[in-house]
């Protein structure tokens, strides 16, 4: 028999074993966060091959995959958790050249962001590598320059930096001299160079050369190194794209800046200080000729500009040997519809092109015919349902369809679709119940790549047959990755007393026993053009923000993340209704009515409700604990506006839209963190709230990260705020208790 002492030591000791083993069996938040994150993705124009930037704990890489087996291949060897942002990977026709930026865009200040402290700085700067292996090289240093635009051939970037375009040579060997070296400028010219674009063979390059008043279009020549000007003139043309022969460009004209304006530029030209408008031709700018209501303010043309027969858009269509160019199409007179054309690309024998109609409630794309036989546009996309952004949309290696990302039809994800350039019925091409974004249709036809995720699985990488079907995905989750632990989130709506209805995600634990009454946290996005789905989300932050939801979930939780209104996904009524933000911040009774349907609920504690998020999410959280501590009793503020606008005045609509105002009313624990080079949320707002804060003796856990981003660049700094986080989540959420008083900073 065991002794009394050595029998109660192992009753102790089995019973901490089971609580720890308990504790151990519950997925931690390093798992949640431990997948490899695809974020941008790309295809060879005539290669079946792909290429795309994955963020994996920190570390940032460049992969491909191509065909026949599509196996995941990583070509850059960046194994450190360094906080070095990598973008805009790109890659050559042939698919044997990928280029990528290495390093964050600069600040106002010029500055190249350094989270890691490097005592020797940072850098941006252009990076290649071969997919057939053999190591990423740095091509030239970029700074504040634009997006490099890489040839066809995979022989050249081109770039603009202060207002000059600039070229640097992809060579693993060192170009030979400064101007292949990116380091003095290619092309040089009056005025500001912008939108580079190489003509399909890469002997020719189309800019856009902007005046003040007036831009051309300028075409330079690599063989006879010399520039022209496309039917030059006294208006705005931009956005230039080559035929597919490269003999032809088309472009958009939009009307010069009449005198009016003109005095309003030389106005901010000289600071504020004021000039003199130009005078009235003929009248030696006699007194009373721009008084209100005078002539020449009735004068056509002084005030606005229009082409001969009232329109303002117009789209040309140039011969490059002759630099002549002649009109195919434009808009109508006070045209509410087509009120700008940017970026038109051109495909087959079609431009193709988004407009965002103020009259509809979605984005949509159009085509012309590149020969002015188009009476109007061909709407392509009839399908009812967001369209994003550029990323959103590709074409065919033939140009004939155009495929797209869109929630239409199942407005809480977003599936691809496809339609014909020249018109015609478009067609659901991914199926299933996940999300698929950023389509990269592969040069045979076969397939599309895409990012896939669903309820349960993180971002990965997939392809869809083009005809039609499921995604299959071919990256790989860790073994250990807690795929078991994870609830499918039920999407919920509720009223708000405004009548609005609103779209919310609901992430139930299972277990909960009746009767039983469980803590609860809301997540409340950034943006506001943000939406959050029943899935694991395309863009970084929100993938990690579902995946701490779900680890949430997973310690007990029941958590509600809300789509409040001006968010996108919901058409643009929803994304543009009044009062929001420093209007009145209508959205956040939004956050309220959240709160009444949770605590109407027979499975949530009604006294034990908090609240996080980051950026306007953060904006939310710390409104929610100025106006009602009495219904969240502590929230995470990451990166948060506290006082909108730039005045005190506490009559103005500005500052009654900001937490600030509520400041007497805030009683609840807040825990806060940001980084002091964050480019989206000046640190002033953290450093004007913690003032506010420790006046009113108000319990807040703060961290602040020198040289660290709106959101953090380093890994390890996730793990360790999610965790401090859920440990502060713990104390006063789930165990309610009262926050200690008369504390100032606890890190």
């Amino acid at each position: 028999m065991f002794p009394a002492h050595r029998l109660a030591g192992a009753i102790l000791l089995c019973v901490v074993s089971q609580a720890t083993l308990a504790a151990q069996s519950r997925p931690t938040i390093e798992q949640f966060l431990a997948p490899g994150s695809p974020l941008e993705l790309h295809s060879a124009r005539k290669a079946d091959r792909l290429a795309w930037m994955t963020y994996e704990r920190g570390m940032r890489n460049v992969y491909t995959a191509a065909a026949p087996s599509f196996k995941p291949i990583r070509l850059t060897q960046f194994l450190s958790d360094d906080g070095i942002d990598l973008t805009d990977v790109a890659i050559s026709d042939d698919g044997l050249v990928i280029t990528f930026v290495r390093g964050s865009s600069v600040n106002g200040a010029g500055w190249v962001a350094n989270p890691s402290h490097d005592p020797n700085g940072s850098e941006r700067a252009l990076w290649a590598v071969h997919t057939a292996g053999g190591g990423a090289w740095r091509v030239a240093s970029l700074g504040k320059a634009s997006a490099p635009v890489l040839s066809p051939d995979g022989h050249y970037v081109l770039f603009t930096r202060d207002s000059q375009i600039y070229r640097a040579r992809v060579t693993p060997a060192g170009a030979a001299t400064p101007m292949e070296r990116g380091e003095v400028p290619f092309i040089k010219a009056w005025g500001q160079q912008s939108n580079p674009r190489w003509s399909p063979d890469g002997a020719k390059i189309a800019f856009v050369s902007t005046r003040t008043t007036h831009a051309f279009i300028g075409i330079y020549d690599g063989k006879s190194r010399t520039v022209a000007f496309m039917a030059p003139g006294v208006d705005f043309d931009g956005s230039p794209t080559w035929s597919g022969d490269g003999k032809q460009i088309a472009f958009v004209r939009r009307p010069g800046t009449p005198f009016a304006q003109q005095a309003q530029i030389a106005v901010a030209a000289s600071g504020g200080r004021g000039a003199a408008p130009p005078a009235a031709p003929g009248r030696g700018g006699a007194p009373g000729d721009s008084a209100p209501g005078g002539r020449a303010t009735q004068s056509p043309g002084l005030y606005q500009a229009r082409f001969r027969g009232g329109y303002t858009i117009s789209v040309m269509v140039g011969n490059v040997a002759s630099g002549t160019a002649k009109e195919i199409w434009h808009n109508a007179p006070d045209d509410r519809a087509f009120t700008t054309i940017n970026n038109p690309r051109w495909v087959a024998d079609l431009l193709v092109f988004p407009v965002s109609p103020a009259t509809d409630e979605w984005d949509r794309y159009y085509s012309i015919a590149v020969d002015g036989s188009s009476a109007s546009p061909v709407l392509l996309t009839t399908t009812n349902g967001l369209i994003e952004d550029a990323t959103s949309a590709a074409f065919s290696a033939d140009g004939k369809t155009l495929f797209y990302c869109t929630n239409a039809n199942d407005i809480e994800r977003r599936h691809i679709w496809a339609v014909p350039t020249s018109g015609g019925t478009p067609r659901q091409v991914s199926l299933g119940d996940g999300i698929e974004t950023y389509p990269a249709p592969l040069a045979s036809g076969k397939s599309i790549g895409v990012l896939f995720a669903d309820a349960r699985r993180p971002q990965s990488l997939a392809l869809v047959p083009a005809a039609g079907g499921a995604p299959t995905a071919i990256t790989s989750l860790p073994k250990d990755f807690p795929m078991g632990d994870e609830v499918v989130p039920q999407v919920i709506t509720y009223k708000t007393p405004d009548s609005t209805e609103i779209h919310a995600q609901l992430f139930v634990p299972p277990g909960i026993k009746p009767g039983e009454r469980r803590p609860t946290m809301i997540f409340v996005h950034g943006g506001p053009q943000r939406q959050m789905m029943p899935g694991y989300h395309y863009m970084q932050f929100y993938h990690w923000a579902y995946a701490v939801n779900q680890w949430l979930a997973s310690q007990g939780y029941i958590v509600m993340s809300i789509n409040y209104r001006s968010g996108i996904g919901y058409g643009r009524k929803f994304r543009t209704m009044p009062n929001t933000y420093f209007r009145g911040n209508s959205e956040y009774q939004d956050v309220t009515s959240g709160a009444a349907y949770l605590m109407a609920r027979n499975d949530v504690d009604p006294k034990k409700i908090g609240i996080w998020g980051l950026s306007y999410g953060g904006l939310l959280t710390s409104q929610a604990l100025a106006r009602n501590s009495d219904i969240f009793v502590a929230g995470a503020d990451l990166a948060g506006v506290h006082l909108s606008g730039n005045t005190l005045d506490s009559s103005a609509v500005t500052y009654k839209s900001s937490a600030i105002s509520a400041i007497d009313s805030w009683k609840s624990p807040v825990f806060l963190v940001q980084g002091d080079d964050d480019r989206n949320v000046d640190f002033s707002q953290m450093v004007g709230l913690v003032q506010l804060l420790r006046a009113r003796d108000i319990y807040y856990e703060l961290t602040v990260i020198p040289d660290d981003l709106h959101e953090s660049m380093i890994h390890a700094r996730w793990l360790d705020t999610f965790d401090r986080m859920n440990v502060f989540l713990k104390r006063f959420v789930w165990n309610g208790e009262k926050p200690p008083r008369r504390l100032d900073v606890k890190k």
